[in-house]
C-alpha cells in the first residue's frame, strides 16, 4: 500500500503544464553503514498523471494497492542538493501497482516450476552426450 503525499507540475517539451503525483510507501527500518543505529525511512516514487492541480490536491493522503520497487536502469548521475555531492546510480524506485506485481510473480513462479530443464547433477545432458 502507498500513499499520496503530494504533487509537482512539470511541463512537456512542447511547454503544456502536466502533474505528477508523489507516492510514499510504508515506514521502513534501515541500520546506517556510519552509525550502526538503525533509523526510520520510506521509499518513495513518482508517477505521471492526467490530473489538474485541483484534482492532484483532493488526492494528497489517497492510499493505492502496489508497492514501490528498486528498477535497474542504465546508469545516471544524480546531485544531492544538500551536500552538492554526484553520485552515480543505477536504479530508480517506481511504483508496481498490486495486480501488476501478481503478474510478475507469477511469471516468475511459472519459470521456476518446471525445474526438469535444469541439470540436477551439475552437469548438462547436453554435455554427457559429447562425452
Amino acid at each position: 500500500m502507498v500513499r499520496i503525499i503530494g504533487f509537482k507540475q512539470r511541463e512537456k517539451e512542447d511547454g503544456t503544464p502536466f502533474f505528477i503525483l508523489e507516492l510514499q510507501g510504508g515506514v521502513e527500518m534501515s541500520l546506517s553503514k556510519e552509525t550502526g543505529q538503525f533509523y526510520a525511512t520510506a521509499k518513495k516514487a513518482y508517477v505521471t498523471s492526467t490530473f489538474d492541480e485541483k484534482t492532484c490536491k483532493a488526492l494528497i493522503g489517497s492510499e493505492m494497492q502496489g508497492n514501490i520497487v528498486k528498477k535497474e536502469v542504465e546508469p545516471y548521475t544524480y546531485v544531492v542538493k544538500e551536500t552538492g555531492e554526484e553520485l552515480v546510480l543505477t536504479h530508480r524506485w517506481v511504483f508496481v501497482p498490486e495486480n501488476e506485481q501478481a503478474k510478475q510473480d507469477e511469471a516468475i513462479n511459472q519459470l521456476m516450476a518446471d525445474t526438469s530443464v535444469f541439470s540436477q547433477n551439475g552437469a548438462s545432458q547436453l554435455a554427457k552426450q559429447a562425452i
